[in-house]
């Protein structure tokens, strides 16, 4: 008889522990493996605001600053804007130095920014605004960080356009964002090494930069999450800009940013 309770008993325990288990995972699957609700992220907007005044020229404003980029066209594409706190010159060529558009503005109180071999061949009357910064050199320009990077052709038959070490890209740093202007260059490695740009402005014009294939591989390379195609037109007309947005929009995770850099 002893033996035939203890027996009831354990069948007991055995069924108690089954019911108990199936009831937890009817608990998991009901609540605990159900999918979380996705969000799509927050896209931050940028406070850099930027003017593309033409082929290789840009006005970059940001908190109360302004910077110009290789200022040319002379004094009209420049009036109504606010005055250079910076002046940002990448090369001795005449779409980057003109010596003529920078006489015609006002630049009594701002800092220019040049590689040796500009400084050389600009006017003594701006020598005691110039802070030279060649290439690998970083220096903070009234709070902001500027880094030279190389810019040079490779092709053999390009060479003789702009040698490596004489002009300058820049990354300007602007609060968290980084933007890169790369000047008159190919798809060097020191561009397909950068990382963590926000704002890519990519030169593209034959024969003195590069083709658009060159120049859309490179910006797959380095990844930038915005590309700015500028300095397109070479000595027969306009690059194919829209084959160049066809190749990068490979990469869904670059975004394609489009201006008119060519105003009528």
């Amino acid at each position: 008889m002893k033996t035939l309770c203890q027996c009831i008993i354990i069948c007991l325990v055995i069924i108690s522990c089954k019911s108990q288990k199936n009831e937890d995972a009817e608990v998991l699957n009901d609540s605990d493996f159900q999918e979380a609700p996705t969000k799509e992220p927050v896209k931050k907007e940028s406070d850099i605001k930027i003017d593309p005044i033409g082929h290789a020229t840009a006005i970059l404003e940001w908190k109360g600053k302004t910077i110009y980029i290789d200022p040319n066209g002379g004094p009209k594409p420049f009036e109504g804007k606010k005055t250079a706190d910076i002046v940002l010159i990448t090369d001795i060529h005449q779409d980057h130095m003109n010596i003529d558009t920078l006489d015609s503005l006002d630049l009594s109180t701002t800092e220019m920014v040049v590689p040796q071999a500009v400084g050389e061949r600009l006017p003594a009357e701006y020598t005691d605004r110039l802070i030279i910064l060649n290439n690998g050199e970083t220096k903070e320009v009234q709070g902001i960080t500027i880094e030279a990077i190389p810019m040079y052709n490779l092709r053999q038959e390009a060479l003789k356009f702009h040698p490596k070490g004489r002009g300058n890209g820049y990354i300007i740093t602007l609060g968290k964002e980084r933007v890169y202007f790369s000047g008159d260059t190919e798809d060097i490695p020191e561009m397909r090494a950068l990382r963590f740009i926000d704002k890519a402005f990519i030169c593209m014009n034959l024969p003195y930069t590069m083709t658009v294939e060159s120049a859309a591989d490179a910006v797959l390379d380095f990844k930038p999450k915005q590309v700015y195609p500028y300095h397109y037109r070479g000595s027969n007309g306009f690059s194919d800009v829209n084959k160049f947005i066809s190749i990068v929009s490979k990469d869904p995770d670059i975004e394609i940013v489009q201006l008119d850099w060519y105003p009528e």
